[in-house]
């Protein structure tokens, strides 16, 4: 089951202009910087209400945000839904018709086990299911 939405994830160029910027906004500090090796990504997170803000920023030329910046700017990347149990959530999923851009979960950034789904099956928008790895 999809229990909320755990973060919206930003493709950022100048990690220290955005923080800066996300930080003015949201009247806050961030509140965990993480690197990702496997997806060449350093997280930066920002907390506010139930939800938390994600700043992506490219550790790789060649890294995925790296190229979504060039193909589609700087910007909204994804959202994220957090789940009670990320295997039956795509189970689910893909019985209602939805693809998946890997079959199998992977260990994300804040403790997360992680999956996305193929934009091409939900309007454009790439979307993040996300279980905590330790509740």
């Amino acid at each position: 089951m999809i229990l909320k939405i755990e973060h919206l994830g930003f493709a950022v160029s100048d990690a220290g202009k955005a923080i800066q910027t996300f930080e003015k906004l949201l009247g806050t500090s961030r509140t965990k910087v993480e690197d990702v090796a496997s997806e060449n990504v350093k997280t930066h997170f920002f907390r506010t209400g139930e939800s938390q803000i994600e700043l992506l920023e490219s550790t790789d030329p060649d890294g995925v945000i790296s190229k979504f910046i060039e193909k589609r700017g700087k910007g909204m990347h994804h959202i994220a839904f957090l789940t009670d149990d990320l295997e039956e959530e795509m189970k689910r999923l893909k019985a209602e018709g939805f693809e998946f851009i890997s079959e199998n979960p992977k260990k994300g950034a804040d403790n997360k086990l992680i999956c996305f789904l193929h934009p091409k099956t939900t309007e454009g928008v790439l979307v993040e299911l996300c279980q905590d790895l330790n509740p």
